[in-house]
Formats: C-alpha cells, sequence, structure tokens
C-alpha cells in the first residue's frame, strides 16, 4: 500500500482520482476539514493553498484545499452551505492569509477566527468579487 492508499484509507475515502496535471482528488463526503488537518499533518503533508470558486447559478462556492506530500499535490473539495466554513488557521497557520483574503474577497466566514483588515479599506465591505458591474 502506497501513501495515498494508506491516507485514503485512514480518511475511510474509497474514491481518488487523478486529473491531468497530476493532482490527487480525494472525494470528501461528509468528511470534516478540521479533522483532516491533523490526518495530513501526521502524514507529513504540507498546506499549500486554498482556491475559492464561485459555483453557476448562485450555486454557492467550491473551495479546494490543495496539501503536498511528498511531491505529491492532493486535493480536497468542500462546498460550505450559507457561505461558512470552519477555520484551520489555530490549526494550520499557513492557511492565515488565504483564509483573509477569501473571507475579503468572496464574503465566505471562516468560523472561528477573528478578522484583522486585509486588503479592504475602512467601510468596505466583504465580498468585493461579488459586485455586479452595471451593463
Amino acid at each position: 500500500m502506497n501513501n495515498i492508499e494508506e491516507l485514503a484509507a485512514e480518511l475511510k475515502i474509497t474514491d481518488v482520482s487523478t486529473d491531468i496535471s497530476g493532482v490527487k482528488w480525494f472525494t470528501t463526503g461528509n468528511l470534516s476539514l478540521r479533522e483532516l488537518v491533523p490526518v495530513l499533518g501526521r502524514a507529513g503533508a504540507r498546506f499549500v493553498t486554498i482556491t475559492a470558486t464561485e459555483l453557476p447559478m448562485n450555486q454557492g462556492f467550491c473551495l479546494e484545499y490543495l496539501w503536498d506530500l511528498n511531491g505529491q499535490l492532493l486535493g480536497f473539495a468542500f462546498y460550505p452551505t450559507a457561505n461558512t466554513m470552519p477555520s484551520i488557521y489555530d490549526i494550520c497557520e499557513a492557511a492565515d492569509w488565504i483564509e483573509r483574503e477569501i473571507h475579503e474577497e468572496y464574503s465566505i466566514d471562516f468560523t472561528g477566527r477573528v478578522y484583522e483588515p486585509l486588503l479592504l479599506r475602512d467601510n468596505d465591505r466583504t465580498g468585493v468579487n461579488l459586485h455586479e458591474v452595471a451593463k
């Protein structure tokens, strides 16, 4: 059994696919993000980033958490409900800046953390990338 298979077994994930760029994507299902992070840490994986994508037709967002395990990128996609997602900053400090950027740009709240101003000016509101452009 290799590292990816062992990780999938520990997380009880049966569906792992590889995209065209070589990222191994784990189907998250009911997986808890806050339970995932310590497992990845014990495996020796390093946090890389979070990407946020707004889904079409007001279906919410997809947050993709990327980790590096010995040169292999691992991807975990989560679909937050009500624009909230648990913060991992307290258990993975590297997530600090990107969580704050996603919060300010897309108005997604990472529960369990306090935000300091990052990009916005005083009196600006979150969701700067969600403003409709006049036609």
